[in-house]
């Protein structure tokens, strides 16, 4: 097999060098960066040279290695919801391929919900783009869950009903919402619309607040004997999640106490 390009060679060093120090739990050391990379000392010091330089890495008061200004300033160009999504994609792709059904994650914007991720059914009974449609959260296991974490708060009053199934009072909504903390998702069959019923669960960010809902949607006639099996599904896949929201979470309260420093 060729040799890469002289050129070629740098960028993917250079590369390795990057992502070895943005994925790690802590800024790294410059003999860990040269270990994990097996590059010769020379190579890596000329390297990371350049990269401080451009501002894609820099060092901290005691001289290890973390991530730099760019990464910052272009999280904080984009909208506030845009890392999230990145960071859950892979997640919802793996859902999507354990399920075949639609996958959506939301978050809480006021009183609304609002979806700001999907994956697309691998059905063509079901498909459609809920990002574009505003849902009546009582009526929706992803709004269930965010309500009964208090990432939104919970309405008092009736309540629209939009199909016999509805829940529509609000008694009848906070036992709902009890047993989802103690079961873990929540559950809705035909609330929304006859025929589709969905499964939800929390995603924890690094406080361990709820900051989003991970859900499963589709026809009710598939869901059927299913709705556990899918709901201890989606947990598991939210662990994973949430537990990689906790480790980003950290690294930016370290980042921001040393700076402040």
């Amino acid at each position: 097999m060729a040799e890469p390009a002289r050129g070629t060679q740098a960028v993917e060093r250079a590369a390795a060098l990057v992502a070895t120090a943005v994925r790690a739990d802590e800024p790294l050391g410059f003999a860990e960066l040269v270990e994990s990379c097996d590059l010769a000392k020379s190579t890596a010091s000329r390297l990371l040279t350049a990269l401080e330089r451009a501002e894609l890495l820099e060092r901290d008061d005691t001289g290890l290695y973390r991530a730099g200004p760019l990464f910052s300033l272009y999280a904080a160009r984009h909208d506030r919801w845009d890392e999230l999504v990145h960071l859950a994609r892979p997640t919802l792709e793996q859902v999507g391929e354990d399920t075949r059904e639609t996958v959506n994650l939301a978050v809480a914007q006021g009183d609304r919900v609002i979806q700001v991720g999907q994956v697309d059914s691998q059905y063509l009974l079901g498909a459609r783009d809920w990002t574009q449609i505003d849902v009546p959260p009582h009526a929706s296991a992803l709004g269930k869950v965010l309500y009964a974490h208090a990432a939104l708060p919970v309405p008092r009053g009736p309540l629209e009903q939009l199909t016999p199934q509805t829940v529509t009072e609000g008694a009848a909504l906070d036992r709902q919402l009890a047993k989802v903390r103690r079961r873990g998702w929540a559950v809705t069959v035909d609330e929304l619309e006859i025929g589709l019923s969905a499964v939800a669960v929390p995603v924890r960010g690094g406080a361990g607040d709820v900051v989003a809902s991970l859900g499963v949607s589709g026809p009710t006639q598939r869901f059927q004997g299913r709705m556990d099996e899918v709901g201890r599904l989606l947990a598991d896949r939210a662990r994973g999640l949430s537990a990689l929201l906790e480790r980003g979470s950290n690294q930016e309260r370290r980042t921001g106490k040393e700076g402040a420093a």
